[in-house]
């Protein structure tokens, strides 16, 4: 019989690629690790690993069980969502993981929802990157996580992870309200020899940035590099650049600042782990989280 708990770790080793990141994700010792990666290797009958160069890569048999795995997962979720519905009334902690425009903008509005409908509840926050999200949700280092995407930025589904829609937002182009641009020109076009402000390299933004620059036929001249859209647009009031922010971010925007829409939108969704949706806090803690978000904003 194969040990869940090792199968967990196999599929751990196939979203994070060494045994290092594996043992760091769950708190145990790389030869913990790899001991137990052996344990199971020997329950499958099979290689499940091989070398390659310095590198420990799965076998074409490994994969295979990685993705029974999943289905494995999926359904121990389901039931552990059944048992919990069982229960009565909702208590103890559930973890959320956020990114930090919807941390100002929903997730106050929805744990004073939260509060009022399930006190027993403990909503434990923790604004993340979203990049990490995929990776602590199968960790069960949260359990729920709010994430996001851009239209011209799609991010794939990954395995063991749903996402359910939650909102859709517009984007715009922030500039100072003296700042001309070219005005023989339209759209984002406009504002191709202005000085830019735009996110961290390798952040989502940062690439949406590029992507809708790219889409107007220029490179934008990046002048700041700044994450944090409050920030951004004080910058664009000082007359440092012009800025893609999106709509969720538009909150206090400084009288200089003057904002055009795009063609462009941003979707927020709620992420859990496959098969964790009926689990009733998850369930709780979404229809908090969409009771917060402002109606004209509700994704379909």
């Amino acid at each position: 019989m194969l040990d869940v708990r090792r199968l967990r770790l196999l599929r751990e080793l196939s979203h994070r690629g060494t045994i290092a990141a594996v043992a760091e994700a769950l708190v145990l010792t790389p030869s913990a690790v790899s001991q137990q990666l052996g344990v199971l290797e020997r329950e499958a009958g099979v290689p499940l690993l091989q070398r390659s160069g310095r590198r420990l890569v799965l076998t074409p048999a490994a994969r295979t069980l990685v993705r029974h795995t999943e289905v494995v997962l999926d359904r121990l979720e389901r039931a552990g969502a059944d048992l919990q519905s069982a229960r009565q009334g909702l208590a103890g902690q559930v973890r959320l993981g956020t990114f930090p425009t919807a941390a100002r903008a929903i997730v106050p509005a929805a744990l004073v929802a939260l509060a009022r409908h399930h006190p027993g509840l403990e909503p434990m926050l923790s604004e993340i990157d979203p990049a990490r999200l995929p990776d602590a949700l199968r960790a069960g280092e949260l359990d729920l996580a709010l994430t996001h995407d851009y239209d011209v930025v799609p991010t794939p589904a990954e395995p063991g992870v749903a996402v359910e829609a939650l909102c859709v937002e517009g984007v715009f182009v922030a500039a100072h309200r003296d700042a001309a641009g070219d005005r023989g020109a339209t759209g984002l076009a406009r504002w191709r020899d202005e000085p830019w402000i735009t996110a961290l390299p390798g952040t989502l933004c940062h690439v949406m940035t590029a992507r809708v620059c790219d889409r107007a036929g220029f490179a934008p001249r990046v002048r700041h590099r700044v994450d944090e859209f409050a920030t951004v647009l004080a910058l664009v009031a000082a007359g440092q650049g012009v800025a893609v922010v999106p709509q969720l971010a538009l909150v206090a925007v400084p009288a200089e600042v003057v904002l055009e829409p795009l063609d462009v939108h941003r979707r927020t969704g709620v992420a859990h782990r496959a098969g964790a949706a009926g689990h009733p806090a998850v369930a709780a803690v979404t229809a908090a989280l969409r009771s917060a978000v402002p109606a004209d904003l509700a994704a379909p």
